[in-house]
């Protein structure tokens, strides 16, 4: 088999390893930036090699209704298509069909849909998710689940029979043996249901296993306590994977909850909208406070941006509307998070991450709710 886990060291739940790849290994824990239409928005990818990335998401909902799958196919497949020629994940779109809520109906076979495009009608299936994924191509593929809000019990009930269902069916409908298909636990934030999911997905011996339905609405001190008692269930030879997760925060206790691959819009979707991500916290270029500001975004950050542009000269590009001035702040802080991402992995090899981790949350200014935990829960 093309896939195997390797777990390198493991401090106190926080692990170390590398995930062998049809395209390459991927040394955990690690961060996907996404690219949604088979590019990381405003940045080439051979900046992302030399950022480090080594592994991308791309989404099966968007390349399905646009440009298709069929035609990625005959292409090439995903990795020619985008010229990234390291490994890929694509999720399965449940994400994608669970936002349309206005437009969506769910039975128990698959989900009803309208395009957010030009309003035409499709349906997924578990099939129809897994067809278009192997069209695609990407190394890891998810199974097609639902996404319920994390506080409704029922809902959430309802919808973990049918991820269950779901799962299985993708199970049989999958041919590709260089494909390695990730299982979701969903559940919510209630403890009992992740481990009715988290048994139930074992069965199957998935290379890997996912905790969705998170960092959907539910409080922070919600998200740490589910997944502290989620990821103990999983296989401990496999890779964990924290869907749509991507602050920095969140990176750091997700790592110390036993996560190996994290995936999220923030870095690229923040530097769209005038913001850097730093060591202390957000910074936002909008801020008249910067227009003569000569030092970098993050002083000792050793990325292109910072060690070639001031604050001012970025902010003055942020309220001329130049296109730079999403690339230069999109490579800064998907730097940052590579970085952040490579540190913690030294640390746990170094068998020093508690430390790590203490000094990084004690410092750094998380966005809206206080941290539940200013110093991480792990032990020192």
């Amino acid at each position: 088999m093309p896939f195997a886990f390797t777990l390198e060291k493991e401090q106190n739940g926080a692990r170390a390893g590398v995930f062998d790849t049809p395209h390459g290994p991927i040394q955990t824990p690690v961060f996907a930036p996404v690219g949604t239409q088979a590019t990381v928005k405003a940045i080439m990818p051979s900046t992302l090699k030399e950022l480090g990335v080594s592994l991308v998401l791309a989404n099966t909902y968007h390349l399905y209704l646009r440009p298709g799958d069929a035609l990625i196919r005959d292409l090439g497949g995903l990795h020619r298509f985008m010229a990234w020629d390291g490994p890929i994940l694509t999720d399965s779109g449940g994400f994608q069909v669970f936002s349309l809520a206005e437009t969506r109906r769910i039975d128990d076979d698959g989900v009803d849909f309208i395009s957010h495009i030009d309003g035409s009608r499709h349906r997924f299936t578990p099939e129809k998710s897994i067809q278009i994924q192997e069209n695609l191509g990407a190394d890891i593929i998810m199974c097609f689940d639902e996404c319920a809000t994390p506080d409704n019990r029922a809902a959430i009930e309802k919808a973990l029979l049918r991820t269950h269902a779901w799962a299985e069916r993708c199970v049989r409908a999958k041919t590709r043996a260089d494909q390695a298909l990730f299982g979701i636990v969903q559940g919510g934030i209630f403890l009992d249901l992740r481990e009715q999911s988290a048994a139930f997905l074992r069965q199957f011996d998935f290379p890997g296993y996912a905790v969705g339905g998170l960092a959907v609405g539910e409080s922070k001190a919600q998200m740490y306590a589910t997944l502290e008692h989620t990821t103990p269930l999983l296989p401990a030879d496999r890779p964990r994977y924290l869907m749509g997760v991507g602050s920095p925060e969140d990176l750091v206790h997700g790592v110390a909850r036993g996560i190996d691959l994290f995936d999220c819009v923030l870095p690229t979707r923040l530097a769209r909208n005038a913001a850097a991500l730093t060591r202390q916290g957000r910074l936002n270029l909008r801020n008249a406070k910067y227009a003569t500001d000569p030092g970098p975004l993050e002083p000792g950050c050793t990325c292109y941006t910072c060690t070639t542009f001031s604050r001012a000269y970025l902010r003055h590009l942020v309220q001329a509307k130049e296109i730079l001035a999403h690339n230069l702040l999109t490579l800064h802080n998907i730097h940052m998070l590579q970085t952040l991402m490579r540190q913690m992995r030294t640390a746990i090899l170094a068998g020093t991450f508690a430390d790590y981790a203490r000094a990084f949350l004690t410092t750094y200014r998380p966005v809206g709710e206080p941290d539940p935990h200013p110093l991480p829960v792990v032990p020192s």
